[in-house]
């Protein structure tokens, strides 16, 4: 099975016309796709910023969280194997 032929011949068109008309279908894309998430205004770059920064600034909150739990969970370790010792030595005098 054979695709019809069709009787209309392909059109060509120069290079520097065809890079200008797909420049001008893709940043109407760009457009069309930003309008569409809410970011055409002139603001919208300023958004992004802030966005980004605010991003930055929760990945730099859960990070200390997690350092600031490794470090409780370390001292508190430390403080029983202190306290076991100090126990078993008996430091704090004699056990009744």
């Amino acid at each position: 099975m054979t695709p019809a032929q069709s009787d209309h011949a392909f059109k060509h068109m120069p290079d520097a016309e065809f890079e200008a008309v797909l420049s001008r279908a893709a940043a109407e894309g760009a457009r069309h796709a930003l309008r569409e998430v809410g970011l055409e205004s002139k603001d919208a770059a300023e958004d992004i910023r802030d966005l980004r920064s605010l991003l930055a600034g929760v990945r730099l909150a859960r990070r200390t969280a997690v350092q600031t739990t490794v470090r409780i969970i370390t001292t508190g370790i430390l403080l029983a194997l202190m306290a076991g010792i100090a126990i078993k030595l008996k430091l704090f005098g004699p056990t009744p």
